[in-house]
């Protein structure tokens, strides 16, 4: 009986691809023409499967066209139609967003959806719980991010792998003169700075050899099948491959188990040892109750948030740079004025730097939207409807693109839009915007824990390469990388770059 359900799941699977893809093909032959007007209108949505032929062919910019059909609705916000009549809510809305993320902050938790999709990653760490849980976890953390002894120890981390590891690869790039592909690069540096902050581990991943650490590609593996989980026009075709246990659910299901199975050799380790250590997974244990398994899934939840946050943010903030030589500039000037390396007040004081990574993180965020599920029926401040169930994503890559809300400058990269100038120091000082204009960091209860555990990371960098090297893309003049996202941002290809010497 088993058998013939499975063969007829699959006839079924089989007759519905054929008939997607037969409409598919007539829909982009007779669309390739005025594909640029049609991403600029609202989706058609059809009977049964909604509106799969706009998202199918938009599915390798599926970010842009958000972006453009968002751009185009009068309220910021729209509702795709999705397969057999479920609907999804995007919005830039500002005041939609402070409506989910604090207004009604209970009426809009993670829900079901992100639980069943990445249960056997995250289990019930602080990424994928509501409710009490939730709280608890989130209380602990705050206590322990807020300490002057993590912060010393980030900082610690940070300079020892900037100046062991990062500076000396970009100088043997330079001197050797080849093309190196920064975004890896960056994404090494990251992966060691939160294996050590999370687990007081060292992965060795940024290494001159480059090696390929079996624990960063089950984490990778792992990060990106369950983000196409989640973006999945047909969620029981990859549900039915977990059950069965084939394909590309298989192959997530080992690394999931590669990095669950490490993390939780750590944390037994790690309880036996006596000494008082600064890493989370010490700290988390010493200072409370709590099981094995919650404090393995919680070390694995901020090695998700600290993982390729930062390097993608450094990514797109390098590559906007190294176009704009007059922000280039100010930054070097602003680094010439601290010590060579810089303590904590003197990162803290960086308000240029600070300024040029929020402004790149304007038009390339870290994470481009961000997913709610409602918990009963709600009407949204701009008169949306929302069915209890309805998915509601706030997309932060379309909110920085907003003429509404950054003027009609908004394409360039312009950090004095975060500034002012002192008028007896003449000095520049950061002036923070809204953060429901600009949710990077997700905003109300929610909000990052390891925001400035981030800039302090991302700014020490900056002032280290960019005190030594001048970064140079090899990509054509003109052109742009491609931006995508899954849980993360990536630079489609890499990021290939040159190293030069800064000789004066």
């Amino acid at each position: 009986m088993l058998l013939l359900g499975v063969i007829a799941t699959f006839f079924l699977f089989g007759l519905l691809f054929f008939f997607l893809f037969f409409f598919s093909i007539i829909y982009l032959s007779t669309s390739s023409e005025s594909s640029s007007l049609d991403n600029r209108k609202l989706p058609r949505s059809y009977p049964l499967i909604g509106s799969y032929f706009a998202v199918f062919a938009n599915r390798n910019q599926r970010h842009q066209w958000l972006t453009e059909v968002i751009r185009h609705s009068p309220t910021g916000t729209f509702a795709l139609h999705r397969t057999f009549g479920e609907l999804q809510i995007f919005t830039a809305n500002p005041a939609n967003v402070q409506h989910i993320l604090k207004t009604h902050f209970n009426l809009y938790p993670k829900g079901d959806l992100s639980n069943t999709i990445f249960s056997d990653f995250l289990g019930s760490g602080i990424f994928n719980v509501d409710g009490d849980n939730w709280k608890l976890q989130r209380q602990i953390s705050s206590h322990e991010f807020n300490t002057k002894s993590i912060r010393k120890f980030v900082q610690t981390v940070v300079e020892t792998e900037l100046s062991d590891r990062l500076l000396p690869i970009l100088a043997s790039a330079a001197t050797t003169e080849s093309v190196i592909d920064l975004q890896n690069v960056l994404e090494r540096f990251t992966f060691d700075n939160i294996c050590k902050i999370a687990f007081g581990f060292d992965p060795e991943f940024l290494l001159p050899s480059m090696p390929p650490t079996k624990f960063a590609v089950a984490f990778e593996l792992a990060t990106m099948s369950s983000s196409n989980r989640f973006i999945s026009m047909f969620p029981a075709i990859w549900k039915v491959k977990r059950a069965l246990d084939i394909g590309s659910e298989k192959c997530v299901r080992q690394a999931i188990s590669q990095v669950r199975e490490f993390a939780q050799s750590m944390v037994k380790k790690k309880k036996h040892e006596l000494n008082e250590t600064d890493d989370l997974l010490s700290r988390l244990l010493n200072s409370c109750l709590l099981s094995e398994t919650l404090v393995t899934d919680m070390v694995i939840s901020f090695i998700l948030a600290g993982r390729d946050t930062t390097s993608a943010a450094l990514t797109w903030f390098f590559w906007l740079v190294s176009n704009n030589s007059q922000v280039e500039k100010e930054i070097l000037r602003e680094i010439r004025e601290k010590s060579e390396s810089p303590n904590y007040d003197e990162v803290k004081d960086m308000a240029y730097i600070h300024a040029s990574l929020c402004e790149s993180m304007r038009l390339f965020p870290p994470v481009a939207a961000d997913t709610k599920v409602a918990a009963s029926d709600d009407i949204l401040p701009d008169g949306t409807f929302v069915k209890k169930g309805t998915r509601v994503t706030y997309h932060i890559y379309a909110m920085g693109r907003m003429e509404k809300l950054w003027g009609v400058d908004w394409p360039e990269y312009r950090p004095e839009r975060w500034l002012e100038k002192d008028t007896v120091t003449g000095k520049w000082i950061f002036i923070p915007k809204d953060a429901y204009v600009y949710p990077v960091f997700q905003a109300g209860p929610r909000i990052c824990l390891g925001k400035d555990m981030a800039f302090l990371q991302m700014k020490k960098i900056v002032a280290g390469v960019v005190r030594h090297f001048r970064v140079v893309p090899t990509i054509e003049k003109g052109s742009e990388p491609v931006y995508n996202a899954f849980l993360t941002s990536k630079m489609i290809g890499g990021f290939q770059v040159r190293i030069e010497r800064r000789d004066d």
